[in-house]
Formats: structure tokens, sequence, C-alpha cells
């Protein structure tokens, strides 16, 4: 039996790879035996290869006779343009002889009017279809070469030999794939008219994409986890640490040495540069169309490092369903303890990858906050909504209300620590744009607007039960504000409940400054503010109504109580005043009344606000403060009115007192003066306890009213003045003018009509005469400017005057 020996090849000859793979192979004697077992797998790789190869030769071949097709059809046409060229170059020729004459010009004229036309537009119809050509072939050629690298990197994967080869042949694709984008982007611009071919390229490169990103992201997870990345949480879950100590946290990123971190750095790049082209593909496809949503999307290798932590961090948050604060401790402390890495170590790649518009550390903590809202609203608030469905015992805040309102406290402090770590970038991009929800852990509420309701209707009920011990407490009432939150002068004179009625509402806002969009703030606002400020009118309502039952408002405890009720309503409304002049309430106003259908509360006051456009979320409710301190004003001014006629009654009974001379000893009539001291009595007493601007309100009423009661039922009412009775007219009103003096520099001014009467009554009977042939005109010419020539005729007939 013969037997053949092959001597190996000396080692020198070998390749670097071929040595390598030798010794993993046939490193001990005992994996000699398999040498058979190797030799067939080296025999089906090449077999692949070779068939690879073929599969290779037979498109190139495929594009060679494409590309003779195109080359064979733009020949074709090339040939019809020469001859039509030469053709028209015979005509002129022709044209051009003598003998041709009217027959020749006309031939001329067809060659330029019809023929050369048509010639142009053929050549441009060439141009168009040589330039179709040459772009068509370069696409394909692009594309081809887009799933070969695809075809390669997915080959190398299936026979589990991953390594730099893969990775080049990777960025190989996506350099092609950025090429075939450019292209792409050029025809969309220059040749709008070619979309077919432009489908039909997205169409295979949307394919090729199908399965590069995958693999790019299958290869990244693996490296991670090579580079033992999430690191483990134990260390950061020890609730018996000492806060002041740092625990000291693994960070794999910082532990990367030599290949290992230049793989992850390519491997890296080649994600972010995944990424970026996407972006360009679909900035692309949607142009012409809103693409703000669909361009920023999160960082891929950014997702890929979070992924694994929250997968991780489910086993401690299932133990804390009860202590929710335990899971933002731990959500906060990773977020913290990695951010550092972020800046130091992935920017820079992120920058090399010409990904713009990320950053780092803004994307880690958004991604972090995300899933941490991911698992609050699918494991912790449907248990809360649970809980709140239960009966509770009328009157005793129930579990789920507690337990919701402790949650939204832990969300606020946490998105505040959180966005402290954003603001130390220096960039502050998220919070300046008021695009806060990608940072905010209480963006579950976007897309749950019914658990928005609910929370905002917990605020109510929660700053309600806390307001109505301080309302029913008397001494809320009877002690005043100390000093403001007003930039004006004006002191109100509220009571201290307008102040906790504030400051429940303050607090009540500031949880809305929490959210992370204007609409849900809005919303908020008009769902559990707006609410509660009627809450509080309705209350002072309700104290006004309960004085004037009982006592009519004749007696001055009512009087106080009314005048209490309106310096609260003033107060408040100066405050709410200023807050809708900032930007804040001004942002929320645009959004007042949009489609949340939420309708206000119908007023207990007649009339309607003005229709206007609004400038702030508040501006309804001001205007039913304002309703309801007109309408009190006004009573109180018609009860010491109604309380003065009453004192008046024997006065203006007494019509023969105008003619007789008055009582010894007296300059003003005795029933007057008692009346007088009624009115001063009452006065002293509103303008002790109701704050300045609308004690004017009450005063300048009643003298209106006054004005009017005294002018019908005296100077024309028929009564005979004598000259002492114009005198003892002159005393009274002198005397209710210098009640009113305390108040103004020109009381009289305040009763045009009874002053105006009075100066008729004082003129002599010359100097009446023939007043009235003149009209108004010598009305006018005597500063008579409040009385008709009707009533100054009435008047001036009631005056007697004796000889």
């Amino acid at each position: 039996m013969d037997t053949t020996f092959h001597t190996l090849p000396s080692a020198t000859s070998l390749s670097a790879s071929v040595l390598t793979f030798l010794d993993d192979k046939l490193c001990r004697r005992d994996q000699l035996e398999r040498a058979s077992d190797i030799s067939s797998e080296l025999e089906i790789r090449c077999g692949d290869l070779d068939r690879s190869l073929l599969d290779l030769n037979h498109r190139l071949q495929d594009g060679f006779v494409a590309y003779t097709s195109y080359s064979d059809r733009i020949g074709s046409l090339f040939g019809h343009i020469n001859s039509g060229l030469t053709d028209l170059r015979l005509s002129s020729r022709i044209s051009g002889l003598p003998s041709d004459g009217r027959e020749g010009l006309e031939r001329s004229e067809k060659v330029l009017g019809e023929e050369l036309p048509s010639l142009a537009k053929k050549v441009a119809r060439v141009e168009t279809v040589r330039k179709y050509a040459e772009t068509a072939l370069k696409l394909d050629t692009l594309v081809g070469d887009i799933e070969d690298a695809v075809s390669s990197t997915v080959s190398r994967n299936l026979r589990k030999c991953p390594g730099h080869n893969s990775e080049d042949t990777r960025l190989l694709a996506i350099r092609a794939l950025k090429l075939t984008e450019d292209v792409l982007a050029s025809v969309m611009k220059t040749h709008p008219q070619w979309a077919c071919l432009v489908l039909a390229v997205d169409h295979r490169v949307d394919r090729a994409l199908a399965i590069l990103r995958p693999q790019a992201i299958a290869d990244h997870r693996a490296l991670l986890a090579s580079l033992g990345w999430p690191p483990r949480l134990s260390t950061l879950n020890s609730s018996d640490s000492d806060p002041r100590k740092p625990t000291e946290v693994q960070n794999p990123l910082f532990t990367m040495q030599g290949d290992l971190k230049q793989q992850y750095g390519e491997n890296f790049i080649a994600l972010c540069s995944l990424q970026e082209l996407q972006r360009r593909r679909k900035s692309r496809q949607l142009e012409g169309h809103n693409r703000e949503v669909a361009l920023h999307q999160p960082l891929w290798a950014i997702e890929e490092l979070v992924n694994p932590i929250a997968i991780a961090s489910q086993h401690h948050f299932s133990k804390w369903v009860d202590k929710p604060e335990f899971v933002f401790a731990l959500v906060y402390k990773i977020t913290r303890d990695y951010v550092d890495s972020m800046d130091e170590l992935l920017q820079p790649l992120v920058d090399e990858a010409m990904l713009s518009g990320y950053s780092c550390r803004e994307e880690w903590i958004s991604s972090m906050v995300s899933s941490l809202s991911t698992y609050l609203a699918k494991e912790i608030f449907p248990i809360y909504v649970g809980q709140l469905e239960e009966g509770s015992i009328p009157g005793v805040p129930s579990q789920g209300r507690i337990s919701w309102l402790h949650l939204v406290d832990l969300m606020i402090t946490f998105d505040k620590r959180v966005q402290s770590l954003v603001a130390q970038s220096g960039i502050m991009s998220s919070l300046q744009d008021g695009n806060l929800q990608k940072i905010s852990s209480l963006s579950v509420f976007c897309d749950r607007p019914y658990w928005l309701d609910l929370w905002a209707q917990m605020e109510l009920t929660d700053v309600l039960d806390k307001l109505k011990p301080e309302m029913e407490d008397e001494r809320s009432w009877s002690t005043k504000v100390e000093g403001g939150v007003l930039s004006g002068p004006e002191d109100y004179k509220s009571p201290a409940i307008s102040n906790a009625f504030l400051r429940r509402l303050s607090a009540v806002v500031d949880r809305s400054r929490s959210l992370p969009t204007i609409s849900l703030r809005s919303r908020f606002v008009q769902l559990a503010g707006i609410p509660f400020v009627q809450k509080f009118l309705d209350y002072l309502l309700l104290r006004c109504l309960e004085a004037e039952g009982l006592t009519a408002l004749t007696d001055d405890n009512a009087l106080m109580k009314v005048a209490k009720s309106i310096n609260a309503a003033r107060y408040c409304q100066s405050v709410l005043k200023e807050w809708c002049e900032d930007i804040f309430f001004l942002e929320m106003g645009l959004n007042h009344g949009d489609q949340l259908g939420i309708s206000a509360t119908e007023s207990d006051f007649t009339g309607e606000p003005v229709e206007g456009p609004s400038t702030g979320i508040f501006d309804k409710e001001i205007w039913f403060l304002e309703a309801f301190m007109t309408e009190w004003v006004e009573k109180l001014s018609t009860v010491v009115f109604r309380g003065f006629d009453a004192h008046c009654r024997d006065y203006m009974k007494n019509k023969k007192q105008w003619q007789e001379k008055g009582e010894e000893g007296w300059t003003v009539s005795k029933h007057f003066i008692a009346a007088l001291d009624y009115l001063q009595g009452k006065m002293s007493v509103l303008e002790e306890g109701l704050n300045g601007v609308d004690f004017v309100g009450v005063w300048r009423s009643l003298a209106i009213a006054l004005d009017r009661w005294l002018f019908n039922g005296i100077l024309v009412s028929n009564i005979k003045f004598h000259d002492r009775g114009v005198e003892r007219l002159s005393s009274d009103l002198a005397v209710l003018f210098g009640v009113f003096g305390a108040w103004c520099l020109r009381p009289e001014g305040f009763f045009p009509k009874v002053s105006e009467g009075l100066k008729l009554l004082k003129l002599g009977e010359k100097q009446l005469g023939n007043s009235f042939t003149g009209g108004e005109r010598w009305l006018k010419e005597n500063g008579i400017r409040h009385l008709t020539v009707n009533e100054a005729e009435k008047i001036v007939k009631n005056r007697v005057y004796i000889k």
C-alpha cells in the first residue's frame, strides 16, 4: 500500500490569519485527530466563497449587459441626430442657390420654423435620456455595492466570524448609502420628474437598511455585553448607605482599553452615521411636510445603553411598588453617576460622526427619564387609579389620593434635580426651547389626559380641604394682611383669609409649572386653579348674603362683614391681575378655551364678561370679582341712602319750612341734623372697614343718589321758596357738602343738580326777568350746565319774592 506524504509549507510563507487559524485549531495533540473535520469545514467555506464569487460575476455580467443596452440606445439616438443634422446642412446649401427663388425661401422658412425647433427638442430629449441612463446606472452600481456589503455582513455573522472585517464592510455600506443619498437629493432638486426612479432606489435601499440597522444594533449589543454593560446595580440601591459618602461605581465605559476601546468607538460611530443617514433620508422624503417629529429621534447608541439598565432595574422596582421614593432615588443615582462619561467619552464620537443637534448628556438623561415614565405609566399609576375607584369614607382622604399626591411630589422633585443635571452642560437647549417633555417624568400625562384630570381634581379637593377651616375661623377675617405681594402703594385692608387663599392658589399654580407643555399647564389650571377661585368667590358671596339676610345691612357688624368680603375680593383681583401680566400666565391664556372644551361656571351675577381677546387665564374670574365688588358696593351705598331717607321723612314732608324762618339757635334744620348724623356715622364705619378704592365708589354713588333725591323731592316738587327758605336750604346743603368734603375738595361738584338749583333760587328777581327767552344759551352763560330748560323753569316758578 502506497502512502503519499504531503509536506507542509514553511511558516514564513503563511499569512498571519492562516497561522492564527492553525494555532487555534491545532494547538493540542487531540485536535490533530479532527484534522479531517477541519479540512471538510475549509472545503465548505471555499465552496461558499466560490459560489459568492460566481454570483458576483453573474451580477457584474448583467451590469455590463445593461450598460451595453444603454450604450446601444444612446448610439442609435446620436445616429438619428447626425442624420438630421446632415439633412439640415444639405437643405441649407440647396436653399442658398440663386435659382431657387421663392421655393428656396419657403424651404428655408420651413427649416427654421419647424424642423430646427423639432430637432432641438430631440437633442434635449436625448440629453435627458443620457443623463437618466447615467444616473440610473450610477445608482444601480451604488445600490449593488450596498446590497453586496449587507450580504457580506450577514454572511459573516451567520458564520459567527465577527471582527474588524465585518465593521469595515458595514462602513463601506454606510459610505455607499451616503453617496446614494447625495445622488437622490440632487435628482429631487434638478429632476423632480424622475420620481419613479427615486422610489425604486428608495425601495431597494429600505430593504438593505431593514437588514443593516438591526444587524448593527445586534453587534453593538454584543459588544456592550462583552464590556460588562449594564453595570451591577446592587451598589446603587443600598438604603443604609451614607448619602454624604457617594458609592464608587465601576463604569465600564471608563475601563475600556486598547483594541476593545477602539472597536467600541468604531461601532458607536457607525451606528451614529447610520442614524444621520436615516435622518437625511427622512428629511428628503418628508420635504414639504411637518418634519420635526420624524427628524429628531432619540440617539440609538444611547438607547442601547439605557435599555439594559432599564431591564435590570425592573427587578428592584418590583420590590418598591409601595416605596416609589426608592425608584426615583435609584434612577437619579444611575443618571448622575454616568452622565459625565457621556460628555467625556461619547460626545466626541457623536461629533466625529457629524450627527448634528445631539447632546449625549441630554440624550442619556432623556432616555433614563423616558424609561422611568414608561415604568410609572405601566406599573404604578394603574394601581393608584384602581385605589381611587375603590369606595372611600366620605370626608376622609382615601389612600389612593394620598399615594397619588405623594407620587406627584416625588415626580416634581425628581424633574427639578434632572433639569439641574441638564443645566450643568451649559447649553440649556431643552429648557430654553420649552421642550421639557423628554426630560420630565410628568410627560406620562401627555398621552393620558384622564390622569391629569384626576390629579387636578385631587389638587382642588386638597386645597379646598385646607382652606375650609381657615375660612370658617373668624380670626382669619378680623386680622389684616401684613405686608403684601403687590407692587403698588394701595392698602386694600384685606383680611388674612385672602392671603391664605392666594397662598393655596399659588401652590396649585406652582404644581402646574412642572408640567412639560403649555397645553397641560393650561388644562391643569383650568381644572384646579379656576374652580378654586370660583369656590372662594362663592364663599364671599355667601357671607354677604348671610349678612344681608340677617339684618338687611342695617347693623354695623353686618356692614363690616360685607366690607371685609369686598376687601378680600379687591386684594385677590389685584394679585390675579399682576399674575396675568407674567409671560407664564399669558402663554396659558392663549390656550384658555381651546379644544379642551372647559366652560366657565355660571355666575351668580347678572351680565356676562365683555367679549374680546383673552390675555390671561384668569380673565373671566377677574371679571366675576369685579362684578361682585360693583354689586355689593352699590348695595352698601343703597343701604346708607335708605337709612338717610328714613331719617329725613319728616324733613321732606314739611313743605312749609321753606316759607318760614328757621328755629332760634339752629342754623341747620333739626330733622336734617339727625339724618346727617346717621350718614356720617355709617360712612365712618365704612371708611374704617372698606378699602380706599371701593370706599370712593360708595360715597360717589351715595352722592349721586342724594343729589337726585334732593332735587326731585325738594327743588322740582312744587314747593314755594321764600328768601328764608332759600337760606335754610343753603345752610342744610352746606352741612351736607361738609360731610362729603372730608373725601374730596369740591363736594358740590358731586351734587350738580342740587347745586345749580340752589344757584337759580339765589338769583334776584331782576336777574331772572326774561331769562328763559334765551333758553339753553342763558343757562350756559350763568353756569347752569346740568339742568334742562324745563327743570330750570320749574325751579324759578317756585321762587317767591316778597316785596
